[in-house]
């Protein structure tokens, strides 16, 4: 009974939620799967942390498809950063390697900062 009503609501906050909070919700995403890859890996759990970083990399891939790099410079500059981001989660997947994982996890946090600090700025 609480597990339908959880999902009711989870679906209604995914449906009418803003661009806005779309967007918040994918990178808390991108962040929480690179986390339990990262756990997955230091218990030696290959399918879960393969699984958990095609998540993240899957979301990193709508981002840089997302943006238009054809008319802003700030868009340009993000894309490459979310392309660096994909790349490392991708080596670290291949790898299974957890130290590339700790490097990128930091840049991850920060992308996602970064867009709740427009949100909030957005608001004001």
């Amino acid at each position: 009974m609480y597990n339908n009503a959880y999902n009711v609501y989870k679906n209604n906050s995914i449906t009418y939620a803003s661009k806005d909070q779309l967007l918040l919700m994918i990178v808390d995403g991108a962040v929480k799967f690179s986390k339990i890859a990262r756990e997955a890996l230091k218990e030696g759990n290959v399918r879960k942390a393969h699984e958990n970083l095609i998540k993240a990399q899957d979301i990193f891939s709508e981002l840089m498809i997302s943006l238009d790099t054809n008319s802003e410079e700030w868009a340009k500059n993000i894309f490459n950063i979310y392309a660096f981001i994909k790349e490392s989660l991708v080596k670290a997947n291949l790898k299974k390697d957890i130290e590339e994982l700790e490097k990128v996890i930091p840049l991850i946090e920060e992308v996602r900062d970064l867009w709740y600090e427009v949100e909030k700025k957005s608001k004001k």
